[in-house]
């Protein structure tokens, strides 16, 4: 069962290594066999409370041990993860649980200005979910017994739903088997020389609800023995802290968090200390802009090894190969056991040799997401004989490294968060002042890009402020993905048939 089950990662390094500290968060110091014995716990309590064998039960938690504790628990009792954005509003908590049919949803307290719990509680109103709301010191299934026998899973199981729409419409649900999951935390191995007899430190600045922080931080920590220490929320100089107290050796981020520890870096840290300890600096979630890969080199002696991924693709499909000549600009090859190439619009292939060729990247292995939830047509039309189109518009040199140039659809990052602006237009259109809307993304000094919306105004509503749309915006939407942008213009360039030409405008 461990060999096939994603939570055998963390029942096997338990049993080999029960004492070795699996998580650090602030002063707490948790063994392989304390998480081991919460997430059990877990497991006894959702059992207990009716959930079974392939339920699905949602995740509200930020970097903090109860993810883990929650998410093997519900792994342990058979049931699928729903991890979801803890920055969602109400509604849109909703339609996750919803569309996904969860039967239960464990959702941390939160703050005053996070106020998780209290979001979960509007959204379960009305609702069949069992809604289990705990705290930091306080969690219902503290009482029940730390031993629990893992409920028997098959490797093509479901055991992860990550939620992406690929660039339009509402949110699919990319369906994640445990043999997908296991096979992108083991890689690591190849990838960059995991090894659990000199296990890595792993700092977790990446929030675990996406599948870059799950799947490059905590799954392949504890696949590996290695220790994560978690941080919240990122902040450079927190982070710079943790990395010097903990001697953390593998850091994961977002293009913006290396730009921040540039820029918080003083004379007064000791950068070679930290450049002593870091053994592996990993980036993804968007472009990593070229003078920050170099100056991160210069003060660190570190070289940044890019990858690529998407949700459908257990986090991971190519990465950067350890020990190379640094490729600026490139994502890397396919990780191990994992196929790319270059498609037309008509999926046939581009053809070989040309490195100036773009095609759409699609690609193929154990890393590919069963289906989306409840979406055969989706699915079909993503999916043809094993190979995935990511959407993604790429070129390949001769050594087979890929370069990203473009994406084929409108999706936009910001930060390392995928925003999807149909999704935001819909909303938007709801406003009374708002004819017409294209949201777009804008170059953006340390998000990378910036959310815009380009408005034509109601006549009767001319009066109508950049402002105040920004302002309702924010009630409406997650805050990483609200339009601080707003531009007000008379018409939309469009089509002949009437589509909204987006490249003509910025």
């Amino acid at each position: 069962m461990t060999e096939r089950h994603l939570a055998g990662l963390l029942e096997s390094s338990a049993e080999t290594y029960p004492e070795r500290i699996a998580v650090v968060f602030g002063d707490s110091r948790l063994t392989y066999a304390q998480v081991n014995g919460a997430a059990n716990q877990v497991a006894s309590f959702l059992v207990e409370r009716g959930v079974k064998p392939g339920d699905t039960v949602a995740l509200s938690c930020p970097n903090l041990p109860h993810f883990a504790f929650v998410y093997f628990g519900i792994l342990k009792a058979g049931a699928t993860v729903l991890p979801l954005n803890v920055l969602l509003k109400a509604h849109e908590i909703a339609y996750h649980l919803d569309d996904s049919g969860a039967a239960a949803h464990f959702a941390f307290e939160g703050t005053a200005e996070l106020p998780i719990g209290e979001t979960a509680r509007e959204a379960a109103e009305g609702r069949d979910v069992d809604l289990v709301v705990f705290a930091a010191a306080s969690t219902p299934w503290s009482q029940h017994p730390p031993t629990f026998e893992t409920v028997e899973r098959g490797g093509d199981d479901t055991a992860v739903i990550l939620y992406t729409s690929g660039t339009t419409g509402q949110p699919k649900g990319a369906e994640l088997s445990h043999a997908n999951m296991r096979h992108t935390a083991l890689v690591a191995e190849s990838m960059y020389g995991a090894d659990a007899d000199h296990p890595d430190t792993y700092l977790c600045v990446l929030p675990l609800f996406h599948a870059f922080g799950q799947q490059v931080v905590q799954n392949t920590a504890f696949a590996f023995g290695g220790t994560v220490v978690l941080l919240p929320r990122f902040e450079a100089e927190a982070a710079i802290g943790l990395m010097l107290r903990e001697k953390v050796s593998f850091f994961a981020g977002v293009p913006t968090m290396y730009w921040g520890l540039l820029g918080a870096l003083t004379p007064e840290h000791p950068v070679a200390e930290l450049a002593a300890n870091l053994r592996v600096a990993s980036s993804g979630g968007a472009a990593l802009p070229v003078e920050v890969h170099k100056n991160f080199q210069e003060r660190f002696g570190v070289t940044i090894l890019e990858g690529y991924g998407l949700s459908e693709t257990s986090g991971i499909a190519s990465f950067s190969v350890d020990g190379e000549e640094p490729r600026i600009g490139s994502v890397g090859r396919p990780i191990a056991g994992v196929e790319m190439k270059l498609v037309n619009d008509d999926w046939s292939d581009v053809p070989e040799g040309d490195p100036e060729a773009i095609g759409e990247i699609a690609i193929k292995g154990p890393n590919i997401l069963k289906a989306y939830y409840g979406r055969p047509e989706a699915t079909a039309e993503a999916i043809r004989d094993g190979w995935f189109r990511s959407g993604d518009l790429a070129k390949k040199d001769a050594d087979g490294y890929y370069f990203i140039v473009d994406r084929s659809k409108d999706m936009i990052i910001r930060g390392g968060y995928n925003v999807y602006p149909r999704e935001l237009e819909e909303v938007l259109m709801q406003h009374p002042a708002v004819s017409l809307v294209a949201v777009i993304g804008v170059p953006h000094e340390s998000h990378g890009e910036e959310i815009k919306a380009v408005v034509v105004k109601n006549k009767d509503h001319d009066d109508v402020t950049e402002e105040t749309l920004v302002a309702w915006g924010k009630e409406q939407f997650a805050a990483y993905k609200y339009p601080r942008l707003v531009e007000f213009t008379d018409e939309l360039p469009m089509t002949s048939t009437g589509k909204i030409l987006k490249r003509e405008l910025s």
